[in-house]
């Protein structure tokens, strides 16, 4: 798990999902497309429809135009076990984890057979207990999305994890599509972390990129987002997903707010290392005209100006009523030693 997880570097998955279509090409080319974005891992979902679903199953939304019911989308979605292990191979090629959010027991066995580095557990899976027990089996991470569920629901799912001793990681997820900012949950993101004492993450389905950067702020380790190779494309995740594009911007930012997170700014070391920029913008005291030695000096006789390198500017009133011990010229800094 340490090398999955790290609290320095958050975990950035583009979630495929259904965005294929059933087309293994284009499976293959949302690998490439993510790959070249610079996410860590691309996340599909595995579907057997004998195993997870029966021909009563209703609609979420009905989108197809070529399938009569949902059980019969769920066929199309289907990948031979050759055609998971040439995607697993395809992203690891690519330096990609491969990731697949399996929806039955014969799901986690195909997985389990391709080989994953960790079990990503869908909303509507976090109560099945078998399929999490054969999970677990494996003593592989597991990461817990939490869309659908209560405070209890998820302490119980965590509490079932942690009698396996397996590393886990839970997210905040809503699970609507897209999803508005006013349910996003940030809020839950600090709140998971103190009430579980593990990594945290956020599955976002708000198809932007703002929600992402925004949890990243918060320190959260692992960030799913849905991921289309462009708006145009057809099916009912694509307008909760970024584009690939977007996904690039995503994660330059992820990595340029991590870098400020890692590095905490001293003030005092800060200003000790400026100097040189100090004496730059800071002012110095001069004279407002040419002085005469044995000048008492005022206020009218004294000016601030830049550079920085003498007599700081916030020391002029301690100067007033000093005697010049020397003639100095217009604009030329008073020094320490030219009064007395």
């Amino acid at each position: 798990m340490s090398k999955f997880l790290d609290q320095s570097r958050c975990l950035i998955i583009g979630e495929v999902a259904q965005s294929h279509d059933g087309s293994l090409g284009t499976a293959h080319a949302f690998i490439d497309a993510i790959a070249k974005a610079g996410a860590d891992a691309i996340k599909f979902q595995t579907h057997i429809a004998s195993a997870e679903s029966t021909p009563a199953e209703p609609w979420r939304v009905k989108f197809s135009y070529q399938d009569a019911t949902r059980y019969e989308y769920w066929k199309r979605m289907e990948f031979t076990p050759e055609g998971w292990q040439g995607l697993a191979d395809h992203a690891a090629e690519k330096g990609l984890f491969f990731l697949s959010s399996p929806f039955s027991i014969e799901a986690v066995e195909l997985l389990e057979r391709i080989g994953m580095p960790a079990w990503k557990v869908a909303s509507g899976e976090v109560n099945n207990k078998p399929m999490l027990e054969r999970m677990l089996e494996t003593g592989k991470p597991i990461l817990l999305s939490t869309g659908m569920s209560n405070m209890d629901e998820i302490d119980d799912a965590v509490a079932y994890i942690r009698r396996k001793n397996v590393e886990h990681a839970v997210m905040q997820c809503t699970t609507a599509y897209p999803c508005p900012p006013e349910k996003i949950g940030l809020n839950l993101i600090p709140q998971l972390r103190e009430r579980y004492g593990c990594a945290v993450g956020l599955s976002d389905h708000s198809g932007t990129i703002y929600a992402g950067l925004a949890a990243v702020t918060l320190g959260i380790e692992i960030l799913e987002v849905h991921v289309a190779l462009s708006r145009e494309m057809f099916g009912p995740d694509v307008p909760a997903s970024v584009t690939t594009g977007e996904l690039s911007q995503l994660v330059e930012g992820i990595r340029f707010i991590e870098r400020m997170r890692n590095n905490p700014v001293d003030k005092d070391a800060f200003a000790a290392e400026a100097q040189p920029l100090r004496n730059l913008f800071t002012k110095s005291v001069v004279a407002a005209a040419d002085l005469s030695k044995g000048t008492t000096l005022e206020e009218k006789h004294l000016r601030v100006k830049k550079p920085g390198t003498g007599l700081p500017g916030e020391r002029m009133k301690d100067i007033l009523g000093k005697k010049l011990m020397r003639d100095i010229k217009m604009d030329e800094q008073i020094l320490e030693g030219d009064f007395s």
